[in-house]
């Protein structure tokens, strides 16, 4: 089973969802390896305007190793100009070979812009930064992620497929949440397969409460999408695209990774320091490491001060010796496969005033609801 995104032929059909602070290259690292190289693993989410005024930081998160083909960098943007802009840089410089644009991101700070989950409500304007994006992409192909709308009365995901075929998208991710419910819930799946329905001529993509490789196949079998896209499920998971592969590859009934604590912690060691490799610098790649500690040890019995030291490390030693201190021959914790990550809801999407008035006035976005957050 293959989901073609332009030239680019994704065996498995998984991509991996961008994460803020977390689909960095050493993640992608680990994601690749357990997958033999196989589905899509995207960047960090990227604003096009720190992109262009070529931010320090920003640049590190858009390097690619050489084992990462094709090189795929998702780009968020308000302003089609500068997200033409951004993704004219991209061609010239062989920054990467696939752009996807972001247009999922919930939280509060970025809708109450206009940006995010709120900007395909106004319809000439997500039709303008899609033109743009396309018209500068050349070769590349430009993908699109996004939500069912703002809230239950406010669903765009229909009208912004369409819109994106009219544009030239070569493909389009939807989350089956609207922004209101941020990640609680439940995710509709059936909102995949209308938009399926609805634009037939471009792979759909499914997201959204994919906790296991029966969950991805699943989806796909209920929707009839053409591929789907990971994001929390991997969370303290990396192995779980080794898992998709098998699922798609032995037709779901592969077998299915349950490593023990002494393999969990091998993993986390390995994660910590290929994040100090690419910091280059040992203690803060351990530092950035903290985040994922609570991901991996999921359901193992660690008990509540062995736990709170391994979240203050700062050093691979200290790290090591505090997981040497574990009963590693635990197995794996039954229902460590279930949701982590977030899972809060929100009730109302803070826009800007007015914004709802007029779905099709192409209102201008103020800059700074360009910010490094991710989500969708």
């Amino acid at each position: 089973m293959t989901l073609q995104i332009g030239p680019h032929s994704v065996q498995p059909p998984v991509v991996l969802a961008p994460m803020a602070g977390i689909t960095n290259a050493p993640f992608r690292t680990l994601c690749r390896e357990f997958s033999g190289g196989k589905g899509l693993f995207v960047s960090e989410m990227i604003t096009t305007r720190a992109l262009v005024e070529r931010d320090a930081k920003t640049m590190r998160l858009i390097h690619f190793d050489g084992t990462e083909k094709p090189r795929s960098i998702q780009l968020y943007g308000v302003d089609p100009v500068t997200v033409g802009k951004a993704v004219r840089m991209i061609v010239d410089e062989d920054l990467a070979d696939h752009i996807d644009l972001n247009f999922g991101c919930p939280v509060p700070k970025v809708t109450r812009k206009g940006g995010g989950s709120a900007l395909p409500y106004k319809r000439n304007l997500l039709r303008s930064i899609l033109r743009e994006a396309v018209g500068n992409a050349g070769a590349l192909p430009v993908t699109m992620k996004m939500r069912k709308g703002i809230d239950d009365d406010h669903i765009t995901y229909l009208d912004a497929g369409r819109i994106a075929v009219e544009e030239g998208v070569t493909a389009i991710a939807l989350h089956g949440r609207t922004a209101a419910q941020h990640y609680g819930g439940t995710a509709d799946w059936e909102a995949i397969a209308r938009l399926k329905e609805t634009v037939p001529e471009i792979p759909v993509l499914g997201n959204g409460d994919i906790w296991s490789a029966e969950d991805a196949v699943r989806m796909m079998r209920e929707t009839g999408c053409d591929g789907v896209v990971v994001g929390r499920g991997c969370l303290g998971r990396p192995w779980l695209f080794g898992d998709l592969v098998a699922a798609f590859e032995e037709g779901g009934e592969g077998t299915y990774a349950q490593p023990t604590l002494r393999e969990v912690a091998r993993v986390m060691v390995r994660h910590a320091e290929l994040l100090g490799q690419w910091l280059e610098n040992e203690e803060r790649g351990v530092i950035d490491f903290r985040k994922h500690v609570a991901w991996y040890t999921k359901g193992f019995s660690i008990g509540s001060e062995l736990r709170k030291k391994l979240a203050i490390t700062s050093s691979l030693d200290e790290l090591d010796a505090l997981l040497s201190e574990l009963d590693l021959d635990q197995p794996w914790p039954i229902g460590a496969d279930g949701p982590r990550g977030r899972t809060s809801g929100r009730n109302r999407v803070v826009l800007p005033d007015g914004w709802l008035d007029d779905p099709y006035d192409c209102a201008a976005v103020s800059a700074d609801a360009e910010l490094d957050t991710s989500g969708g």
